[in-house]
């Protein structure tokens, strides 16, 4: 059996008993697992999705939207670490590797699925940092996402701008 954060499915059920009401929240959780393994093992998204249907881990879970999420991130990686990148204080390779998948999966839901309102990514990546992440370490991954964001969403654009008529 290949190495993989299985462990972490059963810190989701303590803490919230259920995922049966958090069907894309418990997608993104999934997600997250299956991109650390992804990225400890370098295995095929595809395998790694098989391997969460076999060991049953997707019960509750919205199963479009996990399967979207690890088989898309993975195809858009370099894009989504370009992105990253210039909004983190150290160097990619020394961020934790579960901070990383919550960063890449935050980054794509902002750059690829405009239809999820921002505070929504927002709220989703924190929420999941605070369950894998180490004491404040949703602080740091909203600190970043809230700079990626700024970057590549404008939420409200359709307000009125002020414009200049005198000129």
């Amino acid at each position: 059996m290949q190495p993989g954060p299985h462990w972490i499915w059963s810190i989701y059920f303590r803490t919230f008993n259920t995922v049966a009401t958090y069907g894309r929240r418990a997608a993104r959780i999934c997600a997250v697992q299956a991109l650390y393994q992804w990225r400890i093992t370098e295995q095929p998204a595809s395998d790694i999705e098989s391997q969460f249907i076999t060991d049953e881990k997707l019960v509750g879970t919205d199963r479009d939207f996990f399967r979207m999420l690890i088989t898309e991130i993975p195809t858009h990686i370099k894009i989504i670490d370009q992105l990253i990148s210039p909004h983190l204080d150290r160097t990619a390779a020394n961020v934790d590797y579960l901070a990383q998948a919550i960063l890449r999966l935050g980054t794509y839901e902002l750059k690829f699925t405009p239809d999820i309102p921002l505070r929504v990514v927002l709220d989703e990546a924190v929420t999941i940092a605070k369950i894998f992440c180490a004491d404040n370490g949703y602080k740091y991954v909203n600190a970043v996402l809230d700079k990626v964001a700024g970057q590549v969403r404008v939420e409200n654009s359709n307000e009125i701008k002020p414009t200049n008529e005198n000129s």
